[in-house]
């Protein structure tokens, strides 16, 4: 295994920060669920290829958590300072779910500082919810912790809505293990910023590649989503993972990290291609 190395970016609140590997930066975003270890079957597939780093957004992980509320535009500027502190201008960027919608909302406030977009298994805001997909998302997340519940007393029922069919136990477990993590505080104040956020209207203007990639037995995002976020963003690619649920990462590894992989690598040989003549 290749060593993996963590670092605190600051100022406050600090973000840790797991990295791997070297050449151009790729930086993985977790779910509101989730934190850095989701990755932990990517970090050396992609380390291969790429300076991989894996993050624990605000709150999550081995993230401080902060004061006050939280706007959801918050997470975007987190991101930019992870690329500052990597001294790097232009990064990859890769997000799962919310990670997806910090990606997208990074599109939007740092475009000249993205080298290729990946959206997995996400959505463009809550807003395009139903009221009754909304309610029930708010319902198992939400209102266990508000009334005295614990982030292990919701990880289970969770878990059974984001899990596929073909999922092994294991995978299971570390979903389970994952959302039993959440910080209570932090994770409220992500889902009143998640569902409260508008959604990203300005997909069209994206002139980055992007890949969607999504889970073909995802039950929260679904493919039908993905096939109209892709539609949505120009020239962009769709890729649906068999039998996978929402956290296709973790249930198709190997799979995902070919289809990250192979499309940034793509991208950056027709970089190289217009290198000579382009700049």
């Amino acid at each position: 295994m290749t060593h993996w190395m963590i670092e605190h970016v600051g100022p406050a609140p600090r973000i840790a920060v797991e990295h791997t590997g070297c050449g151009e930066l790729i930086v993985l975003m977790h779910g509101i669920g989730g934190n850095r270890r989701n990755w932990r079957d990517s970090m050396d597939p992609l380390g291969a290829h790429f300076h991989v780093a894996a993050w624990d957004a605000r709150g999550y992980g081995d993230s401080d958590d902060y004061e006050g509320p939280l706007q959801f535009s918050d997470y975007a500027h987190d991101l930019a300072r992870v690329l500052d502190h990597f001294g790097t201008a232009k990064a990859h960027v890769l997000g799962l779910s919310m990670g997806g919608r910090i990606a997208m909302e990074f599109a939007e406030k740092y475009s000249e500082r993205m080298l290729t977009l990946t959206l997995c298994d996400t959505h463009r805001g809550m807003s395009h919810f139903s009221d009754e997909k909304k309610r029930e998302f708010i319902r198992l997340r939400k209102e266990p912790l508000v009334n005295g519940g614990e982030p292990k007393d919701i990880a289970r029922p969770v878990a059974d809505t984001l899990i596929g069919p073909r999922a092994t136990a294991e995978q299971y477990e570390a979903l389970v293990d994952s959302i039993s993590r959440l910080h209570k505080e932090s994770y409220i104040k992500s889902i009143e910023a998640s569902v409260t956020a508008g959604s990203h209207g300005n997909l069209r203007e994206i002139s980055v590649p992007t890949h969607v990639i999504v889970g073909g037995a995802d039950r929260l995002t679904t493919p039908q989503m993905a096939m109209e976020l892709a539609d949505m963003i120009p020239d962009s690619r769709l890729t649906i993972i068999p039998h996978a649920g929402h956290l296709v990462n973790i249930e198709r590894p190997r799979d995902f990290n070919e289809a990250v992989s192979g499309f940034i690598l793509g991208v950056r040989g027709r970089r190289t291609e217009i290198a000579p003549n382009g700049g």
